[in-house]
């Protein structure tokens, strides 16, 4: 079983490293300002994406700290404490590098 989750961590992993990137896209341009509606959207599509998927790779953090990024993200968004949400991407892209070898 741990041989087929590693097989299927390798397949996914480009796509999920893609959307930690989109996350970190969205802090950058929360940041300066420059969030726009389309990009918040994809961050918020992405952090949906982590949490229903990083458990299954035995991330259970990644799940708590996407679930994070996605509430933030959400439909109600009004603005974000930044420096909550950096702390929780910069967590999140660290889980996957130490999943990753």
């Amino acid at each position: 079983m741990a041989a087929a989750l590693d097989r299927l961590w390798t397949k996914f992993l480009p796509e999920i490293e893609q959307r930690v990137a989109l996350l970190e896209a969205a802090i950058e341009a929360l940041s300066s300002g420059s969030l726009s509606p389309e990009q918040r959207q994809a961050a918020y599509a992405a952090a949906h994406k982590l949490a229903g998927s990083l458990g299954t790779f035995g991330l259970q953090r990644g799940t708590e700290l996407a679930r994070q990024c996605e509430d933030i993200l959400g439909p109600d968004f009004a603005g974000a404490d930044l420096g909550d949400l950096k702390k929780w991407v910069v967590e999140l892209r660290a889980l996957v590098q130490s999943r990753r070898g």
